[in-house]
Formats: structure tokens, C-alpha cells, sequence
């Protein structure tokens, strides 16, 4: 995949898109550890509550990544997990939305 320059529409939009994918995320992540602490009933309750988090957030830390290097696969693994629409990437270029497509194509 080649470099793709970022105009500074585009990193707005790129921004806004990835910041409503990751509020999504954190979201979801709130319901479930509410709805484990909830439902805990011991200290193993606990201790696999904590697991979930640490996992969760090493999987967001790895999902997630804003270097305009890797955007165009983040966006493409982000819409092909359901996190995103196509339709919310308005205002990137059509080659990003091109190689998007491309890769999920795969």
C-alpha cells in the first residue's frame, strides 16, 4: 500500500471518524463491565472482571491506531468488524476510500 497524503480536510474527517468508531468501542466496554460488576457475586467475579479490562484494553490499544501510516486499514478493519460505515468516512479522499474497499474486498 502506497502513501497516501493527507489533506487537512481529509485529517478532519479521518479524525472525527475514527474518534466515533472509538466512542463506540468504549461504550460497549462500559455496558459489559457494568453488566459483569453487576452481576459479580465473589472476588473471582473481580478478578475476571480486571482480566477483561487488561484484554479489552490491549485490543483497543492494537485496533486503534491514529498514524496515517495504517489509517487505511484501521478504517477497512473497522468497517469490516461492523465499528464503522463506509458512509461515515465522507470527506476522505476517493483513493483512502478505493484502497479501502480493496483491502476489504480480500
Amino acid at each position: 500500500m502506497r502513501d497516501f497524503k493527507w489533506s487537512r480536510g481529509e485529517k478532519i474527517a479521518a479524525q472525527k471518524a475514527f474518534d466515533l468508531a472509538l466512542t463506540r468501542e468504549f461504550e460497549a466496554v462500559m455496558t459489559e463491565a457494568k453488566r459483569r460488576a453487576a452481576q459479580a457475586k465473589d472476588i473471582d467475579d473481580l478478578w475476571n472482571l480486571q482480566g477483561y479490562l487488561f484484554r479489552t484494553r490491549k485490543e483497543i490499544e492494537n485496533k486503534f491506531d491514529y498514524r496515517y501510516s495504517v489509517l487505511i486499514f484501521v478504517f477497512a478493519r473497522l468497517i469490516a468488524d461492523g465499528q464503522l460505515s463506509e458512509e461515515e468516512l465522507l470527506g476522505i479522499g476517493e483513493d483512502k476510500l478505493d484502497a479501502i474497499r480493496l483491502i476489504l474486498s480480500r
